[in-house]
């Protein structure tokens, strides 16, 4: 029997406001589903995320 492993997820949230980031990291942001300063969402952990953490960095803080 084989046992599947559970994806580690991440809890993401916005700290700081967009207004003057620049363009790729409003859409860094909103590619990880963030509305708004204080917005929560759980994502899979994976690469894909991971590079889109680090592109905004200054602006979440990531849990988990």
């Amino acid at each position: 029997m084989v046992k599947k492993q559970m994806a580690k997820s991440l809890v993401i949230t916005l700290v700081k406001s967009t207004c003057k980031a620049k363009r790729n990291q409003k859409l860094s942001v909103k590619g990880l589903g963030l509305k708004r300063i204080g917005h929560q969402v759980t994502r899979e952990d994976n690469p894909c995320t991971r590079g889109l953490i680090n592109k905004v960095s200054h602006l979440v803080r990531v849990e988990g």
